[in-house]
């Protein structure tokens, strides 16, 4: 599903923010990346989104890799591939229902089933009722519910989310959660960074990947039942 291979990434000015990680997540693994600020988690979403190219090592999602894929072919990697993040990105002068069909319509969906589709994605995710309420009319737990439909909108095999309870209080980051335990509950793999060990330790069957300054220094797949370790 995802692999990464001895992936490296340097900037001119800031340095290293990967170094030499490798790691496979599975078909339908759910697994939260965690490490301070810094750490290169949004790096490494970056880089398995491919919105930025390695500097050394491959990485190959979904059956693309980023040492052959085309840049004019990336878009059919995006449709394989949802994000989410955590200030949302919807667009403001817009419904709900609209911020999803807008998704839809440059997937080049058939015009007649943009509106059906957009609201049963919306009601998958328990906003059927908000349908026309404007962007900024909703709560940031309703904001990220509605940029969670729009992720799904290419029905992609893996979901990746950039701190998507960062700007959520403690009710609605539990809600979201479980939007996406039950996202992955339906087979989809869900790769999500996040700085909070409290909502990590919350989940304890998911999958935890630890990176610090750029190297992967901890996977829970990797411990021996019964022992203990990070985070």
């Amino acid at each position: 599903m995802i692999k990464l291979e001895k992936v490296s990434k340097e900037y001119p000015r800031r340095g290293p923010a990967l170094s030499n990680v490798s790691l496979h997540v599975k078909k339908g693994e759910f697994v939260f990346l965690t490490g301070h600020s810094g750490s290169g988690k949004s790096t490494a979403l970056r880089l398995i989104h491919m919105a930025d190219t390695p500097t050394a090592g491959e990485i190959r999602v979904a059956g693309f890799s980023s040492a052959l894929v085309k840049e004019r072919d990336i878009w059919k990697l995006r449709r394989r591939v949802g994000m989410v993040f955590q200030d949302f990105r919807l667009l403001r002068g817009r419904t709900a229902l609209e911020n999803v069909a807008f998704a839809l319509e440059v997937t080049d969906a058939r015009r007649q089933e943009v509106v059906p589709r957009a609201q049963r994605l919306l009601a998958q995710v328990g906003l059927a009722a908000k349908a026309g309420a404007l962007a900024h009319e909703l709560s940031g737990g309703e904001q990220q519910r509605v940029a969670i439909a729009r992720a799904l909108v290419t029905d992609p095999v893996v979901l990746l989310a950039d701190e998507p309870t960062g700007n959520l209080d403690d009710r609605a980051t539990r809600g979201v959660m479980d939007l996406f335990w039950d996202i992955n509950a339906m087979g989809m793999a869900v790769i999500m960074a996040t700085h909070d060990l409290e909502l990590v330790r919350s989940y304890p069957k998911a999958r935890t990947l630890e990176l610090d300054q750029g190297r992967l220094v901890y996977d829970s797949a990797s411990v021996p039942a019964g022992s203990e370790g990070a985070p």
